[in-house]
């Protein structure tokens, strides 16, 4: 039985979805789609059918991997040899989880959107990992008056920021707790990468999203409250840069 390829793991045709409409029972009992029953059955099997299976579901990790690292390019140093390198890491790592982890899937989603899920950890870690065995930042530094220079200002607009970064200095010392200024120092003013960041902590991305909302939201509330956001605000000193809330991958 072969499985069907997909390009993404997330994206599927009108034929795929009536197709996924259609559950039938596997051999443990599992109501799944068609086309994830065969995706299980032939990993699940032997000889040349697994075999088969398992160089399908390597290249669609693959790609997969290659697709994530080009779509977090500007988030990463990684060129050339060395990225397809990891793409093939995080692959064959992802590879190996789901094929140890078959017995768990229970069929909520799609095989491949399960699937999907496994490769793209891999590369969140993978990236985090490549980060500090060559750091470029302390997570123990702070340097405040570098943080114009983060955003793009202009020098001549430094001395318009001045008030607005000791204020935001001050915020961050009397309102957030030990994790939220953590979390913000490190990925607002010392640039490190999400994924870094996550291994440093044994975090999570969820958790450390949710960290740096609520650390965003208490900064604003206190710069609000001592006007330096709204009409009030110091000419050219974009507060909402720094401390909005809106979430990004």
């Amino acid at each position: 039985m072969q499985p069907c390829e997909v390009s993404t793991g997330r994206e599927a045709t009108d034929d795929n979805v009536e197709a996924a409409a259609v559950l039938v029972p596997d051999a443990d009992g599992r109501q799944l789609d068609g086309e994830s029953a065969e995706w299980i059955s032939a990993l699940m099997d032997s000889g040349l059918v697994r075999d088969q299976a398992l160089a399908r579901l390597h290249e669609l990790l693959l790609r997969i991997a290659r697709s994530e690292l080009g779509r977090r390019g500007g988030q990463h140093p990684i060129t050339g040899p060395e990225l397809d390198d990891l793409a093939h890491q995080a692959a064959a790592d992802a590879l190996l989880a789901i094929t140890g982890k078959l017995s768990g899937f229970r069929g909520e989603s799609r095989f491949t959107t399960w699937a999907y899920k496994f490769v793209i950890f891999e590369v969140s870690t993978k990236l985090g990992r490549h980060f500090w065995q060559k750091p470029t930042v302390a997570l123990d530094a702070e340097e405040w008056d570098r943080l114009p220079d983060r955003f793009g200002m202009d020098p001549a607009d430094h001395s318009q920021w001045k008030g607005l970064v000791d204020a935001l200095h001050r915020a961050v010392d009397e309102h957030l707790s030990v994790r939220q200024r953590q979390v913000f120092v490190a990925i607002v003013l010392q640039g490190v990468p999400l994924d870094a960041l996550v291994i440093q902590l044994e975090s999570n991305r969820n958790a450390i999203y949710k960290t740096l909302f609520d650390a965003r939201r208490k900064l604003r509330a206190a710069l609000a409250a001592n006007d330096y956001l709204g009409s009030s605000a110091q000419p050219g000193a974009t507060a909402p840069t720094v401390v909005e809330t809106r979430r990004r991958t």
